[in-house]
This record gives structure tokens, C-alpha cells and sequence, in this order.
């Protein structure tokens, strides 16, 4: 079920919306227990099938992250880690084996030489999304900052239906600490209207803006798989594909964000005009923010950031963004995808350390922060 299709607009949305207001006004767990409940639906409706894993795999990492916080408690932090060290294991292979397992079988039928593959699997519905939301809460849960683990407040936070498709990835502590009766977004009005208008521009985005690229860009890339084609179509295509993705994926981070406020609860901003920023540095900023905080604070300074010296941490930025290309998807070009931007990531901090040695003109007022991961 798609944000911008009818039977969310004009069926799902209303009905859930309509239910949860009347609840909420009344009592809040069993609003939260509606709102749960239709976020599981909303799953289902494209693959019922994958519902029970889903499930399985919350409660798995529910009971994983009891663990890890009941070990902490008596102070067992070797065990809390080897437990935070068994689920985030368990995670990556349930990922691997339905995004990554077919691909990585056809790489080593190549090398081997032999002509044998692993079926390709129908992705689960946002399981990259999920994933990384579950591996976060385990680490949380490790680090001591998660106070309240109830399984109500779990399911609520791994499938609310607004951020379950495209993100933005959303942390446990901020959505988590809006489940109170106290929370003044829940029964303001002027929020609601807030929310709907937001959602509306986002569905300008996706179905106006992106969509129409879509009739552009597609002819092309169809054309240019059956053969050559002009330079003039291959950078019309490209530059209407260009547009078309930042036009989706903003399209429906916008529609997310909006929902939550319908909803009465506040979702990451996940992009601030990008296609503006004057460097790479500043792109990532900007493109896809909440992954770029994903990996900042699970990836790029667990892996030890820059303490160790600038060749360790343009290591590290190396890794980092190959795990980002990775986890967009199943492919050599995502790999490739993600060892570009690491080496321009690292290009452009390195020039920047270069340049502070060279006379240039006082920084203005509100000159910009540190760029991407630049102070960690």
C-alpha cells in the first residue's frame, strides 16, 4: 500500500486517523494498541506472507534487548556485549539472506566457475529500514539509553506505518518519549493541519514531480539497455532520473513526516535541499540525513572515527560509505556507489585540512559547522 495510492488516501488513512483520535481521547494504550495493530496491516497488505517474519524477528530482538539490559544491570558488561554482539549477528543474517544472498552466490559461481546461484528472495517489505532500526535499539540497549522496555512501546516503534517504507530511521529514545499522555502534540489541532499540508506537498512531489520525470527517464534507460543511445538522450535521461529519485525519496520522506504529525508525533527532518550543497561534504549533510546520523553513530565511530589519526579516519570514511552503498542495495554498482562517495568524502576533507594552512578571508557570521562526520 502506497502513500500516494487510493486505497491509502481515501481508505486506510481516515479510518486508522478517525479510530485513533477517538481512542486516544480516552486511553492511550488502547490507542497505541490500534494504531500497532493498523501499522501491521499496513505491512501486510503487499505480502501478507512476510508478516509472521516480521514478528519472529521482533520478538527476537525484544527478548535480546531484555537481555542485554538485564546482564548490564548486574554490571556484566562483558556478557551484555556478547549478547548485543549475538543479535546484531542475527540481523545481518536475516538481511543477508534475503537481500544479499543471491547476488553473493552469483559473485562466487563466477570465481569458482561453477553455474550454480541461490534463488532470488522478493525483499521483505522495508527490511534495510527495520533492520537498522532493530541493530540501533540492541546497541542503545548495550550503551545504558534505553530507561523503559515494554514490548508495547517495541512494536510501536519498529512498525509505525508512517516511517516503515521509506524512513526516515527513526531512534527509539526521541519517538518513544512521545508516548505520554502529556505529549501536547496528540490534541493540537494546529499540528494535524500541519501535518496535512506537509503530506500534501510531499504528494505533490511524488506524484506530479517524480512520477512525470519517470516518463522521461524510463524510455532511456530502456533504450539504453537494448543499445547505444545519443549523448543527448543519455544526459536528458540522467538529469530527469536525477531529479526523479530526489523528487520520490524526499516526496515520501515529506508524506512520512507529515503523517507522524497527523498522528501527534514528530519524525526526523531527512532532507534539506541537497542538490544546494557546494560540496560532498555538504551534500551529505543534507541527502538522507537520518541515515547519515545512522552511520555516524553506529558504523563511522564505533569503528573509531577520527581518534586515531587522519589515515584511520579516512579508513574508517571508507567503510562507512561502502556500507552505505551496500545497504542500498544487492549489486557491484552499489558497491561501487559506495567506494566513490567514500574516496570523494575523503578528498574533500583532505583538501579541507590542506586549505586551513592557506590565507582566505575571515569566515562570515553563521559560517557552517564541521561537515560530514568532520568532528567525530
Amino acid at each position: 500500500m502506497l502513500f500516494s495510492s487510493f486505497t491509502f488516501i481515501f481508505g486506510f488513512l481516515p479510518l486508522t486517523w478517525l479510530a485513533w483520535r477517538w481512542l486516544a481521547g480516552r486511553n492511550l494504550t488502547w490507542a497505541l494498541g490500534w494504531l500497532v495493530l493498523a501499522s501491521l496491516v499496513f505491512y501486510s497488505w503487499w505480502d501478507p506472507r512476510y508478516l509472521p517474519l516480521l514478528l519472529g524477528s521482533v520478538a527476537i530482538n525484544f527478548l535480546l534487548g531484555g537481555r542485554i539490559l538485564s546482564v548490564r544491570r548486574m554490571g556484566r558488561d562483558a556478557a551484555a556485549a556478547r549478547w548485543m554482539a549475538v543479535g546484531i549477528t542475527f540481523n545481518l543474517l536475516a538481511l543477508g539472506y534475503f537481500k544479499y544472498a543471491h547476488f553473493l552466490s552469483i559473485t562466487l559461481s563466477g570465481v569458482i566457475g561453477q553455474n550454480w546461484t541461490l534463488p532470488a528472495h522478493v525483499l521483505p517489505l522495508a527490511i534495510s529500514f527495520v533492520t537498522f532500526q532493530k541493530i540501533a535499539y540492541l546497541v542503545d540497549c548495550r550503551r545504558g539509553l534505553v530507561h523503559q522496555h515494554r514490548l508495547r512501546d517495541y512494536l510501536f516503534f519498529v512498525t509505525f506505518f508512517p516511517q516503515l517504507i521509506a524512513g526516515p530511521i527513526v531512534h527509539h529514545q526521541p519517538l518513544i518519549a512521545q508516548l505520554s499522555p502529556g505529549n501536547p502534540l496528540l490534541h493540537d489541532h494546529r499540528i494535524w493541519q500541519s501535518g496535512l499540508g506537509l503530506f500534501a506537498i510531499g504528494l505533490f512531489k511524488k506524484v506530479v514531480l517524480a512520477d512525470s520525470l519517470g516518463h522521461y527517464a524510463g524510455p532511456v534507460f530502456a533504450a539504453a539497455a537494448a543499445g547505444p543511445v545519443s549523448g543527448e538522450a543519455a544526459w536528458s535521461g540522467m538529469l530527469a532520473y536525477t531529479l526523479q529519485l530526489y523528487f520520490d525519496f524526499s516526496g515520501y520522506s515529506d508524506m512520512a513526516i507529515g503523517l507522524g504529525l497527523l498522528f501527534g508525533f514528530r519524525l526526523p527532518l531527512n532532507f534539506q535541499s541537497p542538490y544546494r550543497a557546494d560540496s560532498i561534504i555538504e551534500f551529505w549533510r543534507r541527502w538522507h540525513m537520518t541515515l547519515s546520523s545512522f552511520l555516524r553513530d553506529y558504523v563511522y565511530i564505533p569503528l573509531g572515527g577520527g581518534r586515531a589519526g587522519s589515515a584511520r579516519r579516512y579508513r574508517n570514511l571508507l567503510l562507512t560509505m561502502l556500507l552505505g552503498g551496500v545497504w542500498h542495495g544487492a549489486g557491484w554498482t552499489f558497491v561501487l556507489w559506495g567506494v566513490m562517495h567514500g574516496v570523494l568524502l575523503l578528498l574533500n576533507h583532505a583538501w579541507r585540512a590542506v586549505s586551513v594552512h592557506l590565507p582566505r578571508p575571515a569566515s562570515p557570521r553563521g559560517a557552517r559547522q564541521p561537515g560530514c562526520w568532520g568532528s567525530a
